[in-house]
């Protein structure tokens, strides 16, 4: 069990300007659509991964639909002289595709240490692991604050990308992780630094880090270098409506 008054974390829950703000809106619904209420951590890990991926199936439409807002909005603001020299690069920009420099900030989530008595102490293992809305609230709070690339780990994140756990095992891009988890943006680091302390998900987690000792370091950067994603962008079930 969670302390008293202490939000119970267990229950579920480089573009610039405007092809950020909706690639984070992309990033932001898909990994919204994967949350649900039950249990974060059962058993049978075959059935959740059946179950994760039924639903992201699902809700792949969804996701599509926003890319075609998205790559709408992106056409519209360029210039018609000039669709080469700026649409496409700021489209490849939004999909990851091109490599980029800048400064940023760096982000590490990690487990808490098991105390001797897990019991006694009157916690639950899992408010000593990192879930995936603790990643989702930096990460989204990382977008909303003018993130022009994030990287998680070593892989470049996507407009379709979308993170889910399993236990406090990281799915991503079809890899597996375990913590630490690394977090990277580039963008205003002031800005991103506000976005993160006043994000009432990421308020949460650092209650636990005072409480149970759950890890945390947030840096900034002067350069941050993110290789280009080369992985698949295609949706294989998808269609635009």
């Amino acid at each position: 069990m969670s302390e008293p008054g202490t939000p119970d974390r267990r229950r579920g829950s480089v573009a610039v300007g405007l092809v950020a703000a909706l690639a984070g809106l992309l990033f932001a619904t898909s990994a919204t659509l994967l949350e649900d209420d039950a249990d974060r951590s059962p058993t049978n890990l075959v059935d959740l991964a059946r179950v994760e991926t039924a639903r992201l199936e699902d809700n792949e439409a969804e996701v599509a639909a926003l890319r075609k807002q998205r790559d709408a909005l992106v056409a519209a603001q360029q210039p018609a002289t000039e669709p080469d020299a700026t649409g496409s690069d700021l489209a490849a920009l939004a999909a990851g595709r091109l490599p980029v420099t800048g400064p940023g900030v760096v982000v590490e989530l990690w487990d808490a240490p098991a105390p001797p008595d897990l019991t006694a102490s009157g916690l639950h293992p899992d408010d000593l692991v990192v879930h995936q809305q603790d990643l989702e609230a930096v990460i989204n709070a990382l977008w909303s604050g003018g993130a022009e690339a994030m990287m998680i780990q070593d892989q470049r994140i996507t407009a379709t990308s979308s993170v889910r756990c399993v236990g406090n095992v990281l799915l991503l891009h079809g890899r597996h992780y375990s913590p630490p988890y690394r977090i990277s943006a580039i963008g205003d680091p002031d800005a991103l630094r506000d976005a993160v302390e006043t994000s009432p998900g990421v308020a949460v987690y650092l209650q636990y880090v005072d409480s149970v000792g759950l890890g945390w370091s947030f840096e900034e950067s002067e350069t941050i270098d993110m290789p280009a994603y080369t992985g698949s962008l295609r949706l294989n079930h998808a269609q635009a409506g």
